[in-house]
């Protein structure tokens, strides 16, 4: 599984990083940053419950 994020479209409120926290960074601007190009199996519950809480809808999951 994939995740994909559109930064433009991310309203820097953060949910993703405390949600996967592995998988998901800001940079200084508070834009959400993807840090793997799989999400490893063990994070695929917590970047699921990610994509939910986005606000913006950001973030998406390809699979």
């Amino acid at each position: 599984m994939r995740v994909v994020a559109d930064r433009d479209v991310c309203i820097q409120a953060g949910n993703c990083v405390m949600a996967a926290g592995a998988v998901f960074d800001q940079d200084d601007d508070g834009i959400v940053v993807v840090l793997v190009d799989e999400v490893p199996a063990d994070e695929e519950a917590n970047v699921r419950q990610a994509v939910d809480l986005c606000p913006s809808q950001a973030l998406r999951l390809a699979e």
